[in-house]
């Protein structure tokens, strides 16, 4: 988590310039989060936690989308750049395993490539808390590098920041139906012809489950 942190620190005003370029030019992201967004305003309550938040153009965004929306991030200097860009946006400092949200308050989690600096191993942690702050019938929308291969959970790849995995998007839904989690939509994009790396992007939308669904 350190290494995470440190490393978002220091390139912080360098991930918002990229942010600042790319930022809108996905349709298909943008689709996901109107879905989301649409999934999250039949919930009560209809709040919104965007759990890596970065440099908080999404939650400002799901704002735009007529959610109450928060961004949660573990690095101070990107949380420095949320709140300077969206001064009318609340940002937090926390992590993915222990959020300081009572049980049941959020119709919503985000969580769009936060995931993947998360040890395979650990993800059941976290998925076990995003359920735990959920209310039920909540919804989580999930955004990472997929992998078509299902042979295992996670692979390992070199990343700018910190250690990173790419994941099979089938035994990633199963971790997740083991956790409580419910899946209704997944998209798959082809990688795009400007990704250095060539992998492709997984978007999974899961509500949690109640008790007659256990």
């Amino acid at each position: 988590m350190s290494t995470t942190r440190n490393g978002y620190d220091k390139r912080a005003e360098e991930y918002h310039d990229l942010v600042r370029e790319t930022w809108g030019e996905n349709l298909f992201d943008l689709a996901m989060l109107e879905v989301f967004a649409g999934l999250v305003r039949a919930v009560d309550p209809p709040l919104v936690a965007d759990i890596g938040c970065g440099p908080g153009h999404v939650t400002a965004h799901l704002r735009g989308l007529g959610l109450d929306a928060v961004g949660i991030d573990l690095s101070p200097e990107l949380l420095a750049i949320a709140r300077r860009e969206y001064p009318g946006v609340a940002f937090e400092e926390g992590t993915m395993t222990g959020l300081d949200l009572a049980d049941a308050s959020l119709g919503g989690v985000l969580a769009r490539w936060s995931i993947i600096h998360t040890p395979p191993e650990r993800l059941p942690e976290v998925f076990s808390e995003f359920n735990r702050v959920l209310a039920p019938g909540g919804v989580l929308m999930l955004g990472f590098f997929a992998h078509t291969d299902d042979s295992r959970l996670g692979w390992q790849f070199d990343h700018t920041v910190a250690p990173a995995w790419r994941l099979s998007t089938n035994r990633l839904a199963g971790v997740l139906r083991e956790c409580g989690f419910q899946e209704k939509a997944r998209l798959i994009e082809s990688a795009s012809p400007h990704s250095k790396r060539g992998f492709e992007a997984g978007h999974l939308i899961l509500h949690k489950r109640g008790d007659e669904e256990s």
